[in-house]
């Protein structure tokens, strides 16, 4: 057999300012053929889970085609969206005959092109290939699933961990079930239930409540005869599409109105936890004060309007701002700005330096912050992360980085390029050990938490204010379906 795998993950914010041209994909890297193998076999994201699931194949080649994953921004340009969409198909076309395709997106790919920027491209390849031709999709947890993409794809998956944490496992349940697909072993039928239903960002944790209940059910409804795969998918509500919200996907061997019944079943449980799956953020001087007067530290303060990993620029300085005028010191925090980190590698470890940073990208996400201080430490920026991480990735990249004490008592780690806060080696790596800070402010909502939750003594999630903001009333909806739980109360479901 011979198996290919081609495609591109990004989550695309409608609400961020800073698209995701052609450029920004070139400077992330598309990698092509053995460039992809070599960055992530030996991880453990979706591309990893493929390898792992072939490995003892001797009979089945796998082909690695064409990969690109851009940190989330902006929607993708006319530009960018055309161009990978070319190489894709091309690679698909020019490397063939193929007896399966597997396609390693996110599914909240959204471009000045198309909406549905992942199931566009799954509709392309279906109709490049055909309909023999096996398709196995994976997608993250918070992709806005189309009937597109169920459509054209004989196996969808998702992942089911926030932090995502089983993106390999995810991927070899995809790959197993087109093996058996080809093999004559079963023969997949899918269900898709989208009830009209957000999760807010807070209660997405599927290791907190309600999310373990509806993983539950989702559990026992897998368990059933005839069912090959249940998944529950949270949606991502920065992206302005048709499809925002909630869904469920049932996978069933050759019986359509099993599967029905399952997704349905499951959508069901969500829709009757939809008020558990809303939330509220803490505001930003009651953390402080309250992460200013604990006896453990460190205290991690999760800055939810700038959550990179949903698109935002990482230079929000809303919690600086806050601190120091509360006359609160001992905050740590990264912030991308790439202007005064290449000046700081110009001055050199141990220079003196007064500028502003952070606050530069867009008016969401405040103003810039002035430091007076002595720069610690320099690096590449590079660094690995060995433990568990979300989505599995291995190898990071914030570009030349730079840290720097003030005389008021700040730690302020500068990057080149927007930085999630995914693994304690961003901060160990400049010389800032964030087991012995006092308050450490990270970018994200759940990917962090498998880097700080083991070292924190307390955490809260801030309602800074951004593109990722918790509180959705703040964005001006154009595509979104209505009516929509909670931005209209009243709205109503039953399933088909």
């Amino acid at each position: 057999m011979r198996i290919g795998y081609a495609g591109f993950q990004h989550e695309s914010n409608s609400f961020a300012y800073i698209p995701a041209s052609l450029a920004k994909w070139q400077e992330a890297g598309i990698l092509f053929g053995d460039e992809i193998r070599s960055e992530y076999e030996s991880s453990r994201a979706t591309i990893a889970g493929y390898y792992g699931r072939f490995q003892d194949e001797a009979d089945i080649e796998l082909v690695p085609l064409v990969f690109a994953r851009l940190t989330p921004m902006g929607p993708m340009t006319v530009e960018a969206t055309e161009y990978l969409f070319d190489v894709v198909l091309n690679q698909i076309k020019e490397n063939g005959p193929w007896d399966a395709i597997l396609m390693p997106l996110h599914g909240a790919a959204v471009s000045d092109l198309y909406l549905d920027a992942d199931g566009e491209l799954v509709k392309k390849v279906r109709e490049l290939v055909g309909d023999n031709v096996v398709i196995g999709t994976t997608l993250d947890m918070h992709a806005n699933v189309s009937q597109t993409i169920i459509n054209n794809s004989n196996v969808v998956t998702t992942y089911q961990t926030n932090p995502h944490l089983d993106a390999y496992e995810q991927a070899f349940i995809c790959a197993d079930i087109v093996v058996r697909q080809l093999r004559g072993e079963v023969k997949p039928t899918s269900f898709l239930a989208a009830p009209p239903l957000l999760v807010n960002i807070l209660r997405q944790g599927t290791s907190d409540e309600p999310m373990v209940t509806l993983l539950r059910e989702a559990q026992r409804e897998s368990n059933r005869s005839g069912v090959l795969y249940v998944g529950v998918v949270e949606g991502y509500p920065y992206a302005d599409v048709p499809e925002m919200g909630m869904s469920f996907i049932a996978i069933t061997d050759n019986n359509p109105l099993l599967a029905q019944e399952v997704a349905n079943n499951v959508a069901v449980a969500a829709w009757n936890l939809r008020k558990e799956l809303q939330g509220e953020a803490t505001q930003i001087d009651v953390a402080l004060v309250q992460a200013s007067k604990a006896t453990k530290s460190p205290v991690v303060l999760f800055d939810v309007g700038d959550n990179v990993g949903a698109g935002t620029p990482g230079d929000s300085t809303f919690v600086l701002h806050a601190a120091r005028k509360l006359g609160i010191s001992g905050v740590t925090q990264a912030l991308c700005d790439p202007e005064i980190s290449a000046r700081c590698h110009k001055l050199g470890v141990g220079a003196a330096i007064t500028t502003e940073v952070g606050g530069k990208a867009d008016l969401m996400h405040g103003a810039p912050f002035s430091i007076t201080g002595t720069i610690t430490a320099l690096s590449s920026g590079r660094y690995e992360e060995p433990n568990p991480s979300h989505g599995g990735f291995r190898f990071y990249d914030d570009g030349p980085s730079a840290a720097i004490e003030t005389e008021d008592g700040f730690k302020i780690l500068l990057t080149t390029f927007p930085a999630g806060s995914s693994s304690l080696e961003q901060f160990s790596s400049l010389g800032i050990d964030p087991v012995k800070e006092r308050i450490m402010v990270v970018k994200g909502v759940h990917h962090p938490r498998p880097a700080y939750e083991p070292i924190a003594a307390q955490m809260f999630w801030l309602s800074t204010a951004g593109a990722s903001t918790a509180n959705l009333s703040n964005f001006t909806y154009k595509h979104r379906r209505v009516p929509l739980y909670p931005l209209e109360l009243n709205t109503q479901w039953k399933p088909q």
